[in-house]
């Protein structure tokens, strides 16, 4: 019995060992099991999330796009859109044919891109007829050409035309907004100067890029969302409904969240505006504050402004990202509501599995476009408004233009200086004469001095000389020819101007006094600065006339820079000298020894000097007194204040 019981146990034992090791096997599978399980479901967490992210940031990017557009809503309407479209057209006149093979390109891109996922669906249900079919027969499945193989090919083909025609019509657009570009720009630079040429060309990149990118995706767009909604409703009319009402209501919301940023927004640019304004009057004007004591003020108020726009951001950041899980939440809820009625379709044998498939690809083919559909046209209004500026710009009446070399007049030789004024008449607008019959005769050798109030049309009188505008009627001579039959370019040679603003670019003072005469030598250079009296100044400077300088340079001061471009017209010793106030920004005794230097200058050429300060213009040969563009009186200084008129008052006020 007791040998029975431990054969009993033993085999027990047995038995208990070979049920731990099967129960040990089968913890090990399950864990194996458990793992690659928890492995599929973090690379599935992972995905999603990676879904998550790239929609928020596209979501996100719309808004801040719809934003952008929306801030340039108000100022970025053309006037009239189809008349700008007209002459878009027409100046592209030779590139029309290009404009045809687009429209033909993007006519078969939305068939074929619109034809692919339809053609899915067949795709899906063939292989999955086949499938089940070997699934029944215990067969192994596998494509051929006969079984699937044509029907993928053939789908292979239709993406395969899609992407071609995509890439051909990207091609040709780029290609004639480009060239159209440059048609623009070569008419504008023949027509301006550069500062504007710079101004001009941002509308023209701003046209150039909304052409190949809105324009083209604008027709894309609607040619893929009128050939997904068709083939939608063909699939099937009920989950088309539903997908048009939720993108309604996504369009609703993004609109109404959009128009709530572009106020917040407006209000953070106003902030960053008053910053930008505090700050740079605070650097600008720190000498002031300091001056007055009024560091902590200052400070304070721009910490209180940056509180204010820390606030404000805070709310528009806010609602920029708050557009994107909105619009991401009503479009997980249209897939659940168009998943349940299509699963329930699905198994009352009212659709198949492809066409199934086949619509979801739809729901994005057709809201992608909807979606970006409100920033295209937004974008193309704001290049149309930039085009409207462009034509605008070349619209505008032109300067007469020089006359050809052959036939411009010549100088007689050498200038001698004589300018004439014969009845000559201005205005800046046709309808408002500004001067209306001026005359004087400025002998060789004279010097000339234009006073009187400000606006009394001083200025102008040496613009219309120079020929920076055209006259109206009468005629200018020098030396008896006629400056409008001259070439502008031959005519400045003969001028040397100091104005009242001195200007320097960046380079070093001897750069900036040979700017109008390069190839001066350094003792030329040397000798034109010691009859300015800007020698001893220049020498005292780290590197001598190798110092460089700027035109914001605090290191030299404005009565120098003036000494240094009073130097730069001594340099290049013209034949008629144009001073406007040269001395107004230097002290009394730096004014006497500039004088003594012009009077030098000036012997033997004719010079024209614009004073608001009379004690400079006492000798003058010749004093023109000005008012509202006309010459009311001329003469001497003696003369003028024995006529005890506009003169002697305007210097009798001076020194009362």
């Amino acid at each position: 019995m007791t040998e029975e019981l431990k054969k009993q146990g033993g085999v027990d034992d047995a038995a208990a060992a070979g049920l731990v090791e099967e129960t040990a096997a089968a913890s090990t599978e399950l864990d194996d099991a458990a793992k690659a399980a928890a492995e599929r479901e973090a690379r599935r967490q992972a995905l999603y999330e990676e879904n998550e992210r790239a929609e928020d940031e596209r979501a996100r990017a719309e808004a801040e796009r719809m934003r952008d557009v929306d801030d340039e809503d108000e100022d970025e309407t053309p006037r009239d859109t189809w008349a700008t479209v007209r002459r878009l057209w027409s100046e592209a006149a030779g590139d029309h044919w290009r404009f045809y093979i687009v429209f033909a390109s993007i006519v078969f891109y939305v068939i074929f891109n619109t034809a692919a996922p339809a053609y899915s669906a067949r795709v899906i249900d063939e292989l999955w007829g086949h499938i089940q079919v070997a699934f029944v027969n215990n067969a192994t499945f596998s494509i051929t050409w006969e079984n699937c193989g044509r029907t993928i090919f053939i789908y292979f083909l239709i993406w395969t035309a899609a992407a071609s025609f995509y890439a051909l019509q990207s091609f040709l657009m780029s290609s004639v907004a480009e060239r159209l570009n440059l048609r623009l720009r070569n008419r504008i630079a023949q027509k301006l100067n550069r500062e504007v040429v710079s101004r001009a060309t941002n509308d023209l990149d701003k046209m150039s890029e909304s052409m190949q990118r809105g324009l083209l995706q604008l027709l894309v767009s609607i040619g893929t969302v009128v050939g997904a909604v068709s083939v939608m409703f063909v699939f099937s009319v009920q989950l088309t409904l539903v997908f048009l009402f939720f993108t309604a209501l996504s369009l609703l919301v993004t609109k109404v969240v959009s128009r709530r940023t572009h106020d917040v927004t407006g209000e953070r640019q106003e902030w960053v505006s008053k910053i930008t304004s505090a700050v740079e009057e605070g650097y600008s004007g720190r000498l002031v504050i300091r001056a007055f004591n009024r560091e902590r003020q200052s400070s304070a108020e721009v910490h209180e402004a940056s509180k204010e726009l820390a606030r404000v951001s805070t709310k528009a950041d806010f609602m920029i990202n708050a557009v994107g899980p909105a619009v991401r939440f009503i479009g997980r809820l249209a897939q659940i509501v168009i998943a349940i009625v299509g699963c329930s379709m699905l198994v009352a044998g009212h659709m198949t599995v492809g066409v199934f498939q086949a619509f979801f690809q739809f729901i994005y083919e057709a809201s992608e476009p909807m979606t970006q559909l409100s920033f295209t046209f937004n974008s193309l209004q704001s290049a149309l408004a930039s085009a409207e500026r462009v034509f605008d710009l070349l619209d505008e009446p032109e300067m007469e233009a020089d006359p050809l070399p052959d036939e411009a007049a010549k100088l007689p030789g050498r200038v001698e200086g004589r300018v004439s004024f014969e009845h000559v008449r201005f205005g800046y607008s046709p309808d408002k004469p500004l001067m209306r019959d001026v005359s004087f005769t400025a002998e060789p050798g004279q010097k000339i001095a234009v006073v009187g109030t400000t606006g009394a049309g001083k200025t102008t009188l040496i613009n219309l000389l120079m020929r920076f505008y055209e006259i109206d009627g009468g005629r200018i001579t020098l030396d008896g020819v006629d400056t409008s039959r001259m070439d502008r370019g031959e005519l400045r040679q003969q001028f040397g101007m100091v104005l009242q603003d001195a200007w320097l670019f960046d380079g070093t003072i001897a750069e900036n006094i040979a700017y109008g005469c390069p190839e001066a030598t350094r003792d030329e250079i040397v000798a034109a600065a010691r009859a300015a009296r800007v020698d001893f100044f220049v020498r005292t400077m780290p590197q001598g006339y190798d110092t460089r300088v700027a035109n914001d340079a605090e290191s030299i001061s404005q009565g120098q820079r003036q000494l240094l471009t009073i130097a730069r017209v001594l340099l290049n010793n013209p034949a008629i000298l144009i001073l406007d106030e040269a001395t107004s920004s230097v002290d009394t005794r730096t004014e006497l020894a500039i004088g003594r230097a012009m009077d030098a200058l000036m012997r033997g050429r004719t010079s024209f000097v614009i004073a608001h300060r009379l004690s400079t213009i006492v000798d003058a040969d010749l004093i023109l007194v000005m008012d509202h563009g006309n010459i009311i009186e001329q003469g001497t200084h003696k003369e003028l204040l024995a006529a005890e008129g506009a003169y002697a008052d305007l210097y009798l006020s001076q020194f009362a």
